[in-house]
This record gives structure tokens, sequence and C-alpha cells, in this order.
């Protein structure tokens, strides 16, 4: 059997990482043909140690010299840096698979890149969808490169949805954990810190991602693209907290019946399953004991959540009003994480934002990149002021 090529986006990460172990316990079937990192270019270079790519590349081009002399001793592994050359690299002829893990608006371009040399894209960076999803589901139809959701929650409905054919979906059910402040009065919420959010509950995830899911933006950005994998109207897509975080995620059927994946807090499993689909390969790890979870579901607080409430208006807003929000997203949980606007600002920031910004009703690509950059603009102005 033919090793199938990787790429991965963003290596470096939660995500990335825990790909590459997906791939060290499946080594007669996968291989790491090339691992990118934005900053961390000695955890790049000591993948590069292990895994023996064909190529690296590290984002951030200051760094390439460094990354450079820490591979000189990879003869077989060439090293580039910058952004055009991320999206050069995925466009590699021996590449059957590209893991899209980096995270942020960043990662648009070379997953655009990706799809269009017609590889299969497991997505793990949904900001893609959620900055241009129709664009990106028309280019994968138009050059016929499969997309498959890494996200544990779109993973599970994508599950669900195996031998149901065209089944009419009445509702997809996408779960929530409810993050650390899923029990705090909203009052309490002005005075936590960047520690009290990163004290995620259930999931190790890399700090973006945690603040996301405190506020529960990251939750508003999965319903954006579950509309996009699924077909889904936004209408019916059910949000649901659900503390255990064991059912990843579930689909109503019209009759009624609704179908659900369950399983251990484990990013390996939706990792293997987007990569060997449609076949299921042994994982190692802890097995789900049910005796000992209790499975308890509530509605989210959109009052509490603001966030939550404006990826839904942005929903319903439609044309470029996601990627106004997800650009102004990105500078609040960078200003969060590094102190410099309270918990409750961050929304305060993306509301105002989404008041401000140029709306588009039918933005391409070049609108996308216009409306990133003058969101950000703005929300850095708002969090200065």
């Amino acid at each position: 059997m033919k090793k199938q090529q990787i790429c991965i986006l963003g290596s470096t990460g939660s995500i990335g990482t825990q790909a590459l172990e997906v791939i060290s316990e499946h080594a007669d079937r996968y291989e790491a043909y090339c691992l990118t990192a934005h900053n961390r270019v000695d955890l790049l270079a000591e993948q590069a140690h292990r895994h023996h790519p064909a190529a690296v590349v590290i984002a951030n081009a200051q760094h390439y010299d460094k990354l450079k002399a820490l591979c000189s001793d990879l003869p077989d592994t060439k090293v580039y840096a910058g952004a055009q050359a991320l999206d050069e690299i995925v466009e590699a002829g021996p590449i059957d698979m590209v893991l899209t893990a980096m995270v942020g608006f960043a990662g648009l371009s070379p997953t655009i890149h990706a799809i269009r040399a017609g590889k299969k894209i497991c997505l793990a960076n949904k900001e893609t969808l959620v900055v241009a999803g129709e664009l990106i589901c028309r280019l994968a139809a138009e050059h016929h490169a499969p997309i498959l959701p890494v996200d544990s929650e779109h993973s599970a409905i994508f599950q669900s949805l195996v031998g149901e054919d065209d089944a009419e979906i009445e509702k997809i059910l996408l779960t929530a954990s409810g993050g650390p402040f899923r029990n705090m009065p909203k009052e309490q919420l002005a005075t936590v810190t960047c520690q009290d959010a990163l004290r995620h509950p259930t999931w190790d995830m890399g700090a973006k991602i945690t603040i996301d899911s405190a506020t529960m933006m990251n939750k508003g950005f999965e319903v954006i693209e579950a509309k996009w994998l699924f077909g889904v109207p936004v209408e019916r897509i059910q949000v649901l907290v659900h503390p255990q975080s064991v059912v990843h995620s579930a689909v109503q059927f019209c009759d009624g019946s609704i179908k659900a994946q369950l399983g251990v807090p484990d990013m390996r499993l939706p990792i293997q399953y987007a990569f060997s689909f449609p076949e299921r390969l042994p994982l190692s790890g802890t097995r789900l004991d049910l005796f000992k979870h209790p499975l308890e579901f509530f509605e989210p607080d959109l009052e509490k959540f603001r966030c939550l409430a404006l990826a839904f208006e942005a929903i319903e807003r439609g044309g470029n009003m996601p990627c106004i929000v997800n650009a102004a997203n990105e500078v609040v949980n960078r200003a969060f994480l590094e102190g410099r606007c309270t918990f409750p600002q961050m929304a305060e920031v993306i509301a105002r934002t989404m008041q401000q910004a140029t709306y588009s009703d039918t933005p391409d690509y070049d609108v996308y990149v216009d409306t990133d950059r003058e969101a950000r603009r703005i929300a850095a102005e708002l969090l200065n002021n």
C-alpha cells in the first residue's frame, strides 16, 4: 500500500501535534510530506528531525535562517519561508491530503490553493468556512476537492450522516461544553482573567481557541461552519450546552430519530477519521465508560455569552459580516490574552466593529481580504480609545 502523503499546515499547534501522533501510530499508511509553523521554529525543527518530511515552511520569514541552520543535517528536507511558500507547497504533486490546522484568517489562502490543486482537505481551520464559506464550497465543487471536517463537533455530525444518503435533516444538534464560566454569574465576568479563561474543563486546546470557547464565539463559528459543510439553514442548527463533552454532536432526522457520536474528549479520533475515511482504523487511548458519565444538556445563555449571539447575527446578515466578526474577534482575543481588555469588552468591540466596518452582500476573495484588514484596524482603534 502506497503511503498517503500529508501536509500539515500548523504542525506545532494542538491539532498538528496530535495529527503527527496519528501518523506515527499508522506509519505503514501515512507520511508527513510537509510541516509548517508560524513562529515556533524550534519545535518545527524538532518535528522535522523526528518525521523527516520532504519540506518544512516557517510562515514568519524572520525565522528562516534559524530554521535553515537547525535543519542543516537533514539533506532531504527542503526549508522554505513566507506566506507565498505556504500557498505553493500545498500544490506539490506528491501530497494526497492537506490538514489545515493553522489558526485564523491566515489559513484561508493556502486552503484555497490546496483546493484548486484538487487535494483532499482535512479541515481544522474553522475560520476558512466562517470567512468565506460560499467561496470555499464553490471551489471545492469545481475542483473535486473533498472537505472532511476535523473539528470534533463537525466530525460527529459527519459520522452521524454516513449511510444516511439523502435522508432529510430536521435539525443539527451542536454540542458545547459551556467553557469555564458556564455557571458563573454574568456580573462576575468583568473580573475574570486570561488564566481563568484558559482553564477549559474538558478539552486541551491552543490558547486562541480556548479563549473563543470561554466566550462561546467558537461555538458561533461552528454554527457557521456547519451551515456550509452540511447545507443546513441556520434556523435548523441548535446549540446545546453539554458540560461532559461526551456527545460530540448529533443529527435529528425527519422521522424524529437522533444519531449521535460519543467518545472521550480526544482530538486524535476526528483527525484520524478524516485521514482514513471511509475506513475506521484502530486508535490507542482511553475508551468511554458510560457508567461514569451522566449526560446533561442546557440551553446557552445568549445574554451572558454575547459573542455567540453576535455570531448568529452575523450569519443572518450574511455577506462579509462573518468575516468582519472573525477579524474583530482575532484582535480582541489577542488583546484579552495580553491583558489589554476585559472579558466583556471583547463582545463590545466586536459589536461596534460590526456597526462600523464596510458591509458587502456579494463578497469575493479580494473583498474578504479588504474586509479583514479594515475590521482589524477598526477593532484595534476601538481597543485603544
